[in-house]
């Protein structure tokens, strides 16, 4: 499986290394093990030209979202980072289209870092859905969304093909969450322990399928 992490300017290093970081473990452990790797993991721009990122980290991306998603021939997962400058992403129109583009292909997953919720409301992925984001920033987007599909205290929801994480560091524990889903719980259990990480790959889920 694909998993494309979506990086543009100013984006969060938290938000995307994170979860680059426990999907090229798990496929590390397993290969170590003799399996095959279960995640293909690389960053996309829009354009495919570096970024970046907030505090001014350059990031050099693996290539453009349009043109890896459109050569993959397996089922992708999108990860949608946040961000500090939300107005500047936002006004981004092409950021804002890829993401709804990506929605429409079949067997795919769109799953939000922190205010990448915000990108997801925007392309419209978050309507009269259960979601979540980083606790300073929720009630800002239930200006947008209302507050029926709002979850708050919990670490990730998964609804289903749209999966949104809280602040930060709730990244890997949406990675980790996506690896058990898509690659079984014992790789991630292994894949947390490898990383250090002291949270259940389950912990402060919230489903809503």
């Amino acid at each position: 499986m694909d998993i494309l992490i979506l990086l543009y300017e100013d984006v969060d290093l938290l938000d995307s290394g994170g979860p680059y970081e426990v999907f090229l473990t798990a496929s590390r452990l397993a290969v170590r093990d003799g399996q095959a790797a279960p995640f293909d993991v690389r960053t996309v721009t829009i354009d495919g030209g570096p970024v970046t990122a907030y505090g001014g980290l350059g990031l050099t991306p693996h290539g453009s979202l349009e043109s890896i998603a459109s050569a993959s021939a397996s089922a992708s997962v999108l990860i949608v980072p946040g961000t500090i400058d939300l107005t500047g992403v936002l006004a981004n129109t092409a950021i804002i289209r890829s993401i709804e583009a990506f929605a429409t292909e079949p067997d795919t997953i769109i799953a939000s870092v922190c205010t990448g919720a915000f990108l997801l409301a925007e392309a419209g992925l978050l309507t009269d859905t259960a979601w979540t984001t980083h606790w300073d920033d929720i009630d800002q987007l239930t200006e947008t969304l209302g507050k029926d599909g709002a979850r708050r205290g919990v670490a990730l929801v998964d609804s289903g093909d749209v999966v949104t994480a809280a602040g930060l560091s709730s990244g890997i524990a949406m990675a980790l969450h996506l690896v058990s889903r898509l690659a079984g719980r014992e790789l991630a259990e292994r894949t947390a322990r490898q990383i250090d990480y002291r949270q259940s790959a389950e912990d402060g889920v919230v489903c809503s399928t």
